[in-house]
This record gives structure tokens, sequence and C-alpha cells, in this order.
């Protein structure tokens, strides 16, 4: 009887253990389904929140309508953190993090230790591969900690592809992180090729070689500018012919159409493509070169493409947020991503990966354009406010030698001066920050002291703090009124805090992404460890967001 009993529980013991294998099986199964092949990030370069809904009756079904409609839209991403500029956009959303840990403050900074000014990702270590020109001498070593796509490599034995390409050099490195298989950005000037780094490698590979003899760059600056559709019906922006636009050099006015091939010369040969929707058409088209080059999205690991695209950058810094121009490129852009959409159904297959779109920023509109229509908004004279700072430092303590740079709204002070005369650096930071308050112009202002010793946890000054970094920011940070900005009368910028720079789209779309929207807050910063949950790796070492959980399945 003892016997039959213990054969009866052993049956019992390997039924259920049967059941369960085939559950955990299936469960097995069903991750390796949704777990894609290939992750695309995609960043349009100063994309406004709204160009989504204000441009989406021109758009067609199968870009951006397509992955909003069928992916999962969130309506209310914002950055989190002062300034708004590309690198410090770029490195944040692969991050997971703020300029606080990963340390790109700007796109350039005074370097407060070398007495220079510097730039995010140059690199005299190393040399360029694909011209004979100093473009290369580039590499992330600047960014302090890991982005998912580091991540990538760490949570796959190294294995797994990273390729990152963009017209701009940072918006192609910094995505890539430090492990990257590859990063090309563009050569422009007399060059017009596709290049990277010593950092990489120290040969092109051959699909990049083959495409820079294609042709492609020429033949896309062989036709002039001219409307998608007929210009009569943009009518989501002001007339063509207005006084806030800047004209490319050769034209007598910024209208349509603009004669590409004629202006080569005089804009710099082929750097012109950077500032015209071809490059956007280029850039898609060079990520396709990449895909099947590289073979992505075939291996049995996750592999991920970076892609940004710069020319929406450059349009609307010359010619405005509300212009002809910026509403024809991202008509043009919708296209080029319907096509992209269609080639990675054709050759990674719908279902087998993953993207995202958002922007590095956003942009405020013309000052001028706001003041014709008696908004508030205006243009901060840097010479006039550097003036006013030695007048203050003169006034309170006999000096005007005490402040060493001023810069992206930061003001560095002069620590042997400040020794010399044996003063207390918190108060001059503090004597400082209390006067130029009083400055027309100065919104609000901070010190560094503030920044280190209290906590905000809303609002300007907590965008500030997150954009404080103690090892590289200045003594005292300050920011302009609304729609205030440091730039010429013609275009506009971008770098602020106000939500016309902050509101930037973010779309998920693909295998792991359920369909819906939502008008949750979220910052940037979400989006790394949300791809780290969806391709199971760790989260970037300096990750301060959250895994969007509704997004997922």
């Amino acid at each position: 009887m003892k016997k039959l009993l213990t054969l009866f529980f052993a049956g019992l013991f390997f039924m259920f253990g049967q059941v369960n294998a085939q559950s955990t099986k299936g469960n097995s199964s069903k991750n390796n389904q949704t777990k894609p092949k290939l992750v695309i990030g995609i960043v349009v370069d100063q994309m406004r929140y709204d160009y989504l809904t204000r441009f989406y009756s021109k758009y067609g079904e199968g870009g951006f309508k397509r992955i909003m409609n069928d992916g999962f839209h969130m309506k209310n991403a914002h950055y989190n953190y002062i300034p708004t500029f590309t690198a410090v956009g770029h490195t944040s959303i692969y991050t997971g993090t703020t300029p606080t840990n990963h340390g790109i403050i700007s796109n350039s900074w005074y370097d407060k230790y070398a007495k220079e000014y510097i730039y995010c990702v140059d690199d005299s270590n190393y040399e360029t591969v694909g011209s004979d020109s100093n473009e290369g001498k580039k590499s992330p070593h600047r960014m302090q900690t890991t982005t998912i796509t580091d991540q990538i490599h760490l949570g796959q034995n190294e294995n797994g592809k990273v390729i990152s390409v963009a017209i701009k050099d940072r918006s192609a490195i910094l995505p890539g992180g430090h492990t990257a298989n590859g990063a090309f950005w563009f050569d422009g000037g007399d060059q017009g090729k596709w290049v990277t780094s010593t950092f990489y490698m120290d040969k092109l590979p051959k699909w990049v070689e083959n495409y820079n003899k294609s042709g492609n760059v020429d033949y896309l600056l062989s036709k002039p500018w001219t409307t998608y559709y007929p210009i009569d019906t943009y009518t989501e922006s002001i007339a063509d012919d207005n006084p806030y636009e800047r004209k490319f050099k050769g034209e007598e006015k910024p209208t349509f159409p603009h004669d590409v091939p004629n202006l080569r010369k005089d804009n710099k040969n082929y750097s012109l493509i950077k500032a015209i929707p071809a490059g956007n058409t280029m850039t898609k088209n060079f990520a396709e070169a990449a895909i099947i080059g590289e073979k992505l999205g075939k291996s049995e690991f996750v592999d991920f493409l970076a892609i940004s695209f710069s020319s929406t950058d450059y349009v609307g810094h010359q010619f405005g947020v509300d212009s002809k121009e910026i509403e024809d490129t991202y008509i043009r852009l919708d296209k080029d991503l319907e096509n992209f959409f269609h080639f990675l159904d054709e050759q990674v297959g719908e279902g087998n990966y993953t993207l995202f779109l958002t922007a590095d920023h956003a942009a405020v509109q013309v000052p001028a354009y706001l003041n014709s229509l008696k908004i508030p908004g205006g243009y901060f004279d840097d010479e006039v406010f550097e003036n006013y700072v030695n007048d203050i430092t003169e006034s309170y303590f006999g000096t005007r030698e005490l402040v060493e740079n001023i810069s992206n709204y930061q003001i560095f002070l002069n620590p042997l001066k400040v020794k010399e005369l044996k003063l207390n650096r918190a108060y001059v930071q503090q004597v400082i920050a209390d006067e130029i308050i009083n400055f027309k112009g100065v919104y609000k202002s901070v010190t560094a002291n503030a920044l280190q010793s209290s906590s905000f946890d809303y609002g300007i000054l907590d965008l500030l703090q997150k954009g404080y970094n103690q090892k590289f920011s200045g003594d005292i940070l300050f920011v302009p009124n609304p729609a205030t900005i440091s730039y010429p009368k013609h275009g506009s910028t971008h770098g602020s805090g106000y939500s016309y720079d902050t509101h930037v789209p973010l779309i998920f779309y693909g295998a792991g992404i359920k369909k819906g929207t939502s008008t949750k807050y979220h910052p940037i910063i979400d989006i790394a460890p949300t791809i780290s949950t969806i391709i199971e790796v760790e989260y970037p070492n300096g990750n301060t967001g959250q895994p969007i959980s509704e997004i997922l399945e």
C-alpha cells in the first residue's frame, strides 16, 4: 500500500511538473515574441509637441499618424531640467537621468578647470575616419554615465550591435554611448561624406564607403526646395514673406522656392543639406543602409539603431517655428518616416522591432513675432549684462575681476581672486544672485550654494537644480523672462525650462507596446528604463527615471 501511494504521488508530481514546464515554456515563448530583434530610437531635433497636432491634417497615414494611432502616444512628456539643448537632450534620453548625474551640461560650456570653452564631444586623442578634415576628433568621454545602448552590450555579454547616425556629431556620439559598434555623422563643407572617429574604428565599413560614393547627397542637392503641397494650402503657418526669418546667403528674400543648386556655393557647399528637408531624407537613406550593411535585427541578440533627424533644428533656427519652411519640413519628414517604417516592415519584419520617437527639445516662437501680437517676449543683451555684473562686483568688492566667465546663463567666479581678497565664496554668490534679479530680462537667480544645500520640488528652480552639476556648473545660475532669448531677431532658438522648450512628442510603437494614449506627465528620462524593461537589461548606471508601465503589454 505504501509503495502504491508513493507511485501515486510521484505520478502527480510528474504530471504537475509537466504542466508547469509547458506553462513556463509558453511564457518564455511569449516573452521571446514581445522582445524585439531591433530597437530604433528616433529623435527629431527641435520638435515641438504641437507639430503633431498643428500639421496633423497634412500628414499621411503611414508616418506620424501610424505610430500615433497604432502605438502608445504620450501627450504630456517634458524635459525636467534646464538647459534644453541638443547634447543635453540626447544624453538625457539615453542615460535616463539629468545633467546632475550624466555631466553633459550644454552643447559647449566653460571648463572652470582648463579655463577654456569646450565642446561636448571634442577629443583630440582621436582622428577622423572617412575624410581628411578634423570632424572626427570626437568621442563620448565627457559623458559620465552609461546609456541604454551601453547596457545592451553589458547585458548581452557584448553581443548585439549598436549603430548611431545623425548629421550632427553630438547627436550620433552621445546616443551611441561608450560602447557603440559605430557612430556616424555628416562632414559637410567640401567633403560631403559620412565620417566617424578612431574612437570606434580605424576604417569605414564597406557599406559607408559605398554610400559616400553613391552620389545620393549630390542628387538631393540638385533640386530646388519647393513646397510639397501648394503653398496656399499651408494655412497652419504665417505668411511666407515676413520679417522674422533669416535668409540663405545669396537670396534676396527668405521665401519659397529656395534655389538649392545655386545656393551651395555661398552656403558652405555640402553643408547646405543640413538646413533643408533633404538632410532628413539623407539621414533616412543612410540609416537604411546601416540596417542592411550591419544586418541589424537578424541575429539572436537585440540590436539598437539610434537615429537623429537634425535638419528640423537648422530650419527652425533659421526660419522660426511658425514659418512655411518648418511646416514643409515636417510634411516631408512625415513622408520619410512612412518610407522608413515600410522599410522596417520588409527588412526586419513587423512585430520584430520596437521604436520610440521623441525630440531633444522644442523651441520658442520668434519673440519679435510674439511682440507683434502684444505677447511679452524679448532679447537678452549679453554684453550689457556682463557690464552690469562687473558693476555689482566693483560696487560691493572693489574689483571688476571677480567674475571669470558668463555663459549659458551661468556666472563663474574667479577662485583665485576670491581667495586673494579673502572673500567668502557663498557670500559673493548670494550678493550677485540678489542683485542680478534687478536686471531687465532676468526672471530667476540662484546660487550654487543654494542648489547644493536645498531641495526644490517644483517650478523653475527644480528644473535648474536637475540641470546643475556640482563639478562642472557655475557659481550663479539665472533664468531669463519667458520668451526672452540670447539670439538674433530673425529665427528662433531654445534652452529654457518653459513649456515651449520642454514639451515634446513621445510615442512608443512595436513589439511589447500597447496601443493607447495618455495625458499623464512623464519626464523624458523615463524612456531609458522603459526600453531597459522591454529588452530585459539593467538600467543605465545613473538612471533616475521610472519605466512607463502603462505602455507595456
